[in-house]
């Protein structure tokens, strides 16, 4: 047993203190312990890095997994820790402060785990088909109507940003959208991310140097709709 000093009040009650403190530093072990656990980790990608090529270059791919995805999620981790000493202490201003930094990394992992799925290599590429493409066929006439209007979209995308094809779940019904910076998808727009198209310049200017139309609409090459129609599926049910 512990070996506890016993303090007894005027009203008889007995008070383990010494108790209490294990308690309270074992409280906050397992809360370290819990958060360690959650941290946000780079994603493995379903592919090698050059086996998008020539549609996007493996050394591109390396660059921007390894290095740019990578810097997203060692800076969201770090943000989210500031979140959560700011709030244990309720530091309301360190609290704000910490918001743009999420949002900022927090977008770009969320952007880029999308996206690294949604591509598959060139001799992989099949056309959507079954619900995906009827609703593709019903919204926009054709795929190839909703690729030209979405790669219009994205290549007029002022600075970074990102072009997406999601899913309106209050009207039911596919959309288009554009969304600047790392700014996610539903979060900015209501719309579940479908498929993403990155139009950073690191990911593309290795390739493409400034000519980003030719890398958008290079991109639907390697379209992973399979990727898409499970996301699709999963928006709509």
């Amino acid at each position: 047993g512990w070996l506890t000093p016993v303090t007894v009040s005027r009203e008889g009650l007995v008070e383990r203190e010494p108790m209490l403190q294990r308690f309270f530093k074992t409280s906050s072990k397992l809360s370290t312990a819990a958060a360690a656990r959650s941290k946000f980790t780079l994603p493995d990608l379903p592919y090698g890095y050059g086996e998008l090529e020539p549609v996007i270059s493996g050394q591109i791919m390396e660059l921007h997994h390894s290095k740019h995805h990578n810097t997203y999620v060692t800076n969201l981790n770090a943000a989210s820790e500031k979140l959560a000493a700011a709030t244990a202490a309720g530091d309301v201003t360190a609290m704000i402060a910490a918001q743009g930094a999420i949002k900022f990394n927090g977008g770009g992992h969320l952007n880029h785990t999308i996206f690294w799925t949604n591509l598959c290599p060139p001799s992989a590429y099949a056309p959507p088909t079954g619900a995906l493409a009827t609703a593709i066929d019903a919204q926009f006439g054709s795929l190839d109507e909703m690729q030209k209007k979405l790669s219009a979209m994205t290549v007029a995308v002022q600075g970074s940003g990102w072009g997406w094809l999601g899913y309106d779940k209050a009207n039911k019904k596919l959309a288009l959208a554009t969304c600047a910076n790392q700014d996610p998808l539903e979060a900015s727009t209501g719309l579940v991310p479908l498929f993403g198209i990155d139009v950073w310049e690191h990911a593309y200017y290795l390739d493409y140097k400034n000519v980003r139309p030719d890398y958008v609409n290079a991109i639907w090459k390697i379209a992973n709709w399979a990727d898409v129609a499970d996301r699709f599926e999963k928006a709509a049910a």
